[in-house]
């Protein structure tokens, strides 16, 4: 179900991927869902709402919900797009709260050619790179609640091997 307008659709292989991802355990205890998984992986919609397993102490959203439910897409995202030939980790992610979230709230993630040219282009010329990628949660109005900005570590694998391989020795 997409929750943001899109011309991506969906097909059964990104539809049994989101089935996946929203039972895999630690997602799924984040209280968040995965609604929509475009079929090129270029776009994600999710959803997070306040409910008794994601409540904290003072009526809102717990804020380790907030975070889980956005902190694996972008390394998921880009793992899938760059294939086999790019290592990608998470380095970091931090989160600012806007304000306490106590209905329904959404976020999307959307990698575009021109970020993927970017990268490639960066791996090609320096082997790897860090990358800040920025997502939020917001209201059917528009308002923000939170946003958390991913640092990834990307690296051509062959050289994140042959650094492996020099860090062991050592």
């Amino acid at each position: 179900m997409k929750l943001y307008p899109t011309d991506r659709s969906e097909d059964l292989n990104s539809r049994w991927k989101r089935f996946i991802f929203n039972i895999f355990p630690s997602y799924r205890r984040t209280g968040a869902r995965i609604k929509f998984i475009s079929s090129d992986f270029y776009e994600m919609h999710l959803s997070l709402k306040l409910k008794l397993s994601t409540r904290n102490y003072v009526g809102s959203v717990f804020g380790g919900s907030i975070f889980g439910a956005l902190d694996p897409l972008y390394m998921v995202q880009l793992i899938y797009l760059l294939r086999n030939d790019y290592i990608v980790w998470d380095k970091s992610g931090t989160i600012r709260f806007f304000r306490p979230i106590k209905g329904k709230v959404k976020a999307r993630f959307l990698i575009t050619d021109e970020l993927l040219d970017e990268i490639k282009t960066k791996i090609a010329s320096d082997s790897e790179m860090e990358i800040d990628l920025p997502a939020h949660f917001e209201d059917e109005n528009g308002v923000k609640y939170a946003e958390l900005v991913k640092t990834l570590y990307i690296a051509d694998k062959q050289h994140y091997k042959e650094k492996r391989k020099r860090k062991a020795a050592k």
